[in-house]
């Protein structure tokens, strides 16, 4: 995964601006919450804020241990969400997603149970664990923020986010997502192992407790979602647009490439760079934002050809690829 640098050049830091203000000002509330459970991985924690205000899905994708489950709950409990787990196993049927539609004997009437998907955030842990017809339940979930059980559509409540974390060592007893949802996902992210010191650092915050008990609400919802608002205000001059579009038209084209990104990644890589455009206080979006969010938004949509797999070339070296290959547009005025 890419890290998330600094700004190469020197920009300007708004002023002036009140949206801007509170999406980066609920951004690094955020963050340094879920920091202080997630240690070490700034970058990673940056990228679930970033996917957040984004109002995108996020896959986790990671050997377990590593705090993928803990991220999620964090998350949940500092903007003061409604949470809901669900724990994906290959008997599970689509109804124990979405709910169910039950008769109430004394009403002579149906009565809709509302399954786990209807929380504002949703932990699908081990997402690839369920067979394709289960993981088809979250299809209209995730696009298009509503689920619809025996013909009556029942909207979710804004804020609505799913975290899911797949193993991709483990193969036995998983299957793999299919590529239209994971083509939902705005972002795949990989938190990996801590560094020595980081890992001595969480044996000494969890000797009596575990830090997120403490965890308390930092931003309320009405703030997270006026800064979800604000992320729409970033400018994104036409070089930058063009710029995005030829790298996924790139990853289309290349060589290695059985099937490249939707123009669903194009969009989530438009609206990811707005927000992290916002979290470093800039009301517009330069190519550095697109060359830091490539990877985790585009890299998930491509299948590499079987040649290639062969030679052991995954989709973020053809990424990387790409960008290396794509000139970078230049400043222009506004």
């Amino acid at each position: 995964m890419p890290d998330y640098p600094q700004d190469t050049r020197q920009t300007p830091r708004v002023s002036g601006t009140p949206q801007i203000g509170l999406a980066q000002n609920v951004a690094e509330r955020i963050a340094q919450s879920v920091g202080q459970v997630i240690i070490g991985k700034r970058n990673e924690v940056r990228l679930a804020v970033l996917g957040l205000l984004s109002k995108g899905h996020i896959l986790i994708e990671d050997i377990p241990g590593v705090g993928k489950t803990m991220l999620a709950k964090a998350l949940a409990r500092v903007i003061g969400c409604t949470f809901s787990r669900v724990q994906f196993t290959p008997d599970m049927l689509p109804s124990d997603i979405t709910g169910v539609s039950l008769f109430n004997q004394k009403t002579r009437e149906f009565e809709f149970r509302a399954g786990p998907i209807m929380a504002q955030i949703v932990l699908a842990d081990e997402i690839n664990r369920a067979t394709p017809k289960t993981q088809a339940a979250l299809l209209e979930a995730m696009e298009e923020r509503q689920v619809t059980v025996d013909g009556v559509t029942y909207p979710m409540e804004d804020p609505f986010l799913i975290l899911a974390t797949q193993n991709p060592i483990e193969y036995e007893g998983t299957f793999p997502l299919p590529e239209a949802q994971l083509d939902r996902f705005m972002l795949r992210i990989q938190l990996g192992y801590p560094s020595p010191a980081e890992e001595l650092t969480v044996l000494s915050a969890q000797q009596y407790e575990h830090p997120i008990n403490n965890l308390q609400q930092v931003v309320s919802i009405q703030e997270l979602i006026g800064a979800q608002q604000a992320i729409r205000e970033i400018y994104v001059a036409d070089e930058i647009k063009r710029y995005i579009i030829d790298l996924v038209n790139a990853s289309r084209q290349h060589s290695d490439v059985y099937l490249g990104s939707s123009p669903r990644g194009s969009l989530a890589l438009f609206r990811t760079a707005q927000a992290r455009a916002a979290m470093a206080g800039r009301n517009y979006v330069i190519p550095d934002d697109i060359k830091a969010l490539a990877e985790v938004t585009l890299a998930h949509r491509i299948i590499v050809g079987p040649a290639a797999r062969i030679k052991d070339i995954s989709s973020r070296t053809i990424v990387q690829d790409i960008l290396a290959a794509t000139p970078v547009p230049g400043a222009s005025a506004r």
